[in-house]
């Protein structure tokens, strides 16, 4: 009486071992960065794979990708939308909440390779919204712990092509996957697009500099520098004639203009060699009369073929005089 019993573990488990096993698992619920770039290697062979096949191959990414989408875009044009049906990327609700990397206007810092951990950990989310809405967008609907911006780069995509900064959401996707180094994931997305290759190429310095930063500050002194050598375009009206620049018909090729020089040469010493006597003309020597007949019906074939097969040259000559007139 007055004691009280000790309490028997159940199943015959030792005391504490329900604990150790719970810390356990958590434990080996992160991934290790090994495990990680091993399956990031097999989704992309996987994908190398299946090009060939008739029915599309299935692969598992090793970390979730997910996108907020709006229903700003054109669907038949939404990248986003189109990883979506491929399985690659799901689809969140308005307050729902992503732990990952989440890219969106709200945040303070910058995709650099320090978000390699988190990424590994915990994916990427886009927000799929059109950048003329951006006022309409609720952003604070989007939550999460992780809100990142990403550096200087310049689209590739056919609505925005050319303009920086204005990615579409795989290529914000395959921007954040280069600048952490895991840019076999990038290649994996862009492979669905026929013009994915082409943002690798454009913004290959970008990224290679990107990725090789130790902190945000280094990231955004790439980031600086790239800017500062960077020419300055000028809007230059190719029509405007008072302007003084020298501009090239953009309807003509180049081949063409460099084909009309050089038969203005050609007419120019045709010129000068008719010019031999003092009244501009040439003595011409007594022929006989067979010769005459015989020079009389080459000139009649000449003629033919000439009439049959115009040559290059005759043609642009030809259009030049008849400008000239």
């Amino acid at each position: 009486m007055g004691k009280k019993k000790k309490q028997q573990p159940q199943h015959g488990k030792p005391e504490g071992t329900s604990a150790r096993g719970k810390d356990a698992r958590h434990r080996h619920k992160g991934k290790s960065l090994e495990a990680f770039t091993e399956e990031m290697h097999d989704a992309l062979q996987a994908c190398v794979e299946g090009d060939g096949a008739k029915e599309e191959t299935q692969f598992r990414l090793p970390c979730p990708l997910a996108m907020w989408e709006l229903g700003h875009c054109d669907p038949n044009r939404c990248t986003g939308r189109k990883l979506v049906r491929k399985g690659l990327v799901r689809t969140l609700r308005l307050n729902q909440r992503f732990n990952g990397l989440i890219l969106s206007p709200m945040g303070t810092k910058y995709v650099s390779p320090l978000d390699r951990e988190i990424v590994a950990q915990s994916g990427v989310a886009v927000i799929d919204c059109s950048w003329a809405k951006l006022e309409e967008t609720p952003f604070s609907k989007m939550k999460g712990t992780h809100p990142r911006l990403l550096p200087y780069l310049v689209a590739a995509n056919p609505v925005n092509y050319g303009r920086p900064c204005k990615l579409s959401c795989v290529e914000a996707f395959a921007a954040t996957f280069c600048i952490v180094g895991f840019r076999d994931l990038a290649v994996i997305l862009l492979r669905k697009f026929k013009w994915g290759k082409v943002f690798l190429d454009l913004n290959q310095t970008l990224l290679e500099g990107y990725a090789a930063c130790q902190s945000e500050e280094e990231l955004l002194m790439v980031e600086r520098e790239f800017l500062a050598a960077k020419p300055e375009e000028e809007d230059i009206d190719p029509f405007d004639v008072d302007s003084g620049r020298a501009c090239s018909n953009p309807n003509r090729p180049r081949w063409a203009d460099e084909e009309e020089e050089e038969s203005d040469s050609e007419e120019e010493e045709s010129d000068e060699g008719e010019e031999g006597g003092p009244e501009g003309e040439q003595e011409v020597p007594p022929q006989k009369e067979g010769e005459d007949e015989k020079e009389g019906s080459d000139e009649e074939e000449e003629g033919k073929l000439s009439c049959a097969a115009p040559s290059a040259d005759a043609i642009w000559k030809g259009a030049k005089k008849k400008n000239r007139r």
